[in-house]
């Protein structure tokens, strides 16, 4: 089998991967193979991370919310308000009403009163 010379297009490959890997410390920046290698973690990683902070915002969102309604009404939660959000079919997503109690507390205290009645 005759041997292919790739030159340019191979050169053109290395150095792309290169550029991507040029923050990476020590061997995993200059040689190929384990450039190529970190290449691969790293998009795992970032994938994995994605999901991470999906998860991380949400039990952020919740812990406002809660928080909020349990200094206001000690006897309510995050969970009945929720719940009565849905009764009353009002489909509001976690972050408005994480949103709403930060910005003014009072707001969130009245809609809640108002579904709760």
């Amino acid at each position: 089998m005759t041997r292919v010379r790739r030159r340019y297009i191979a050169r053109r490959r290395r150095t792309k991967i290169c550029l991507f890997a040029s923050t990476f410390r020590g061997a995993h920046s200059r040689l190929t193979r384990t450039t190529t290698q970190q290449k691969a973690r790293a998009f795992v990683s970032t994938h994995r991370e994605r999901d991470r902070r999906k998860r991380s915002f949400r039990r952020l969102w919740i812990t406002r919310i809660n928080a909020v309604t349990h200094e206001n009404r000690g006897s309510h939660s995050y969970g009945r308000l929720m719940l009565d959000l849905y009764k009353r079919q009002l489909l509001l997503n976690r972050k408005i009403p994480a949103q709403i109690a930060i910005s003014n507390r009072n707001c969130l205290d009245t809609i809640s009163n108002e579904i709760i009645k």
